[in-house]
């Protein structure tokens, strides 16, 4: 039974729950969706909404704004103050900004039948977002000895931000390009920069923290290099210019590969909590070099890969890395071990299918791509439910050992 004083305790108790319900809503509306319009197994549901706002710009936005962000609001806001010297938030700085969110993504989902609430339920979510990102700014004002991580992550929430507005002005009735500029900047300027951001702080901190010797690298030229690159690739994606993206992408490739290079080890890699954010990471160079591939031969194949390149970075680095920090988090603020377990593993091993069948399935020419397509939203969907099954309920109980948070 769930005790509202104990789950209002922690910022990454409430944005969690929240997350990961959102996780298993989109993705199953997702496979139903897909099962219908692109592998054709069962009669496509008629969704008033879906005549205004078309499924795959619903998929994007929900998952792009409704899913990642509330995982990287919980874990930011238990983090953030700890890596400025600070101690843990006051309940009036994440219960307010998670009820606008929930609240918000719960009317959008209302919205399917009654499509005049869209506007009213991201109108919500913005809220809440625009509340943890004012958060997230007074926390990064607080002078340190290394302000650069939480600084750019209080930037991108803003950016963030503004992609959801965007988002918000599509769906009052603006044209598609407001669509295309709230991708861009939730994609470019919010996800990747704030997960790139994360793993360069904490990747290298948690394994030198279990693995002993290992040599603590975190250089700050590659971080900029690759926050630069997805930046740059944001807004030549806005404006159109496919055949320009190799300009970001190659550096960006060369700067992950460079960083999984410094941060592998054997060792790390025999641990199963450490292996899954250094298999996370490490999709983000082959990610990268795909981008760079399309955008070269754009001229000659356009469009060659499709949705290929971004469904490795997004199910390959975003999903996987996100059920390994969400699990570490939880794990480390519920008094338990922080060790992966049987069902954490599982999760993350068919996340690395979902993943492989997404990308396979834009490959050209290959034989029964929709059904590929639609087996990765369904692995996506069991992957979640498997992790949800086991580390959801510490998001309401009280920590095992005892202590506050």
């Amino acid at each position: 039974m769930m005790r509202w004083s104990v789950f209002i305790t922690a910022p990454h108790r409430v944005m969690f729950l929240s997350g990961t319900v959102q996780a298993l809503a989109v993705m199953a509306f997702w496979s139903l969706d897909v099962g219908a319009h692109y592998a054709g197994l069962w009669p496509a549901p008629a969704w008033p909404l879906l005549a205004l706002f078309p499924a795959y710009l619903l998929h994007a936005m929900l998952t792009a704004c409704g899913v990642f962000p509330l995982f990287i609001f919980g874990f930011i806001l238990t983090a953030g103050p700890r890596w400025q010297g600070g101690g843990d938030l006051p309940q009036r700085d994440f219960v307010p900004a998670f009820l606008l969110l929930a609240g918000g993504w719960l009317v959008v989902w209302a919205a399917l039948m009654l499509p005049g609430l869209l506007v009213v339920g991201l109108a919500s979510a913005l809220g809440g977002w625009v509340a943890v990102a004012l958060t997230l700014t007074r926390i990064a004002r607080v002078r340190t000895t290394e302000r650069e991580h939480i600084f750019y992550v209080a930037l991108a929430a803003w950016l963030g931000a503004a992609g959801l507005a965007a988002f918000l002005v599509f769906a009052a009735g603006g044209a598609i390009v407001w669509a295309r500029l709230a991708i861009s900047l939730v994609v470019w300027g919010f996800l990747l920069p704030v997960f790139l951001t994360v793993a360069h702080r904490m990747l290298p901190f948690f394994t030198s923290a279990m693995v002993r010797p290992y040599v603590l690298h975190r250089p700050a030229w590659a971080l900029r290099v690759l926050l630069g690159a997805s930046v740059a690739h944001g807004a030549l994606a806005m404006f159109d210019r496919p055949q320009w993206l190799w300009l970001a992408d190659l550096p960006a490739m060369l700067a992950a590969g460079r960083l999984s290079w410094l941060w592998w080890n054997r060792a790390a890699i025999d641990n199963r909590m450490l292996a899954v954010l250094h298999v996370a990471f490490a999709w983000v160079a082959p990610a990268f070099a795909l981008f760079a591939l399309q955008s070269l031969l754009w001229t000659t194949l356009p469009g060659l890969l499709g949705q290929a390149p971004l469904h490795a970075l997004t199910l390959g680095f975003f999903a996987s890395m996100l059920l390994g920090m969400a699990s570490r988090v939880t794990l480390g603020h519920s008094g338990q071990p922080v060790a992966a377990d049987q069902a954490m593993w599982a999760a993350f091993c068919i996340m690395q299918g979902a993943a492989i069948l997404r990308v396979a399935s834009e490959l050209p020419a290959l034989p029964g791509a929709h059904v590929l397509m639609w087996l990765s939203s369904v692995l996506w969907l069991g992957a979640f439910a498997l992790w949800a099954g086991r580390y959801a309920p510490a998001f309401w109980r009280p920590r095992s050992d005892g202590r506050p948070g």
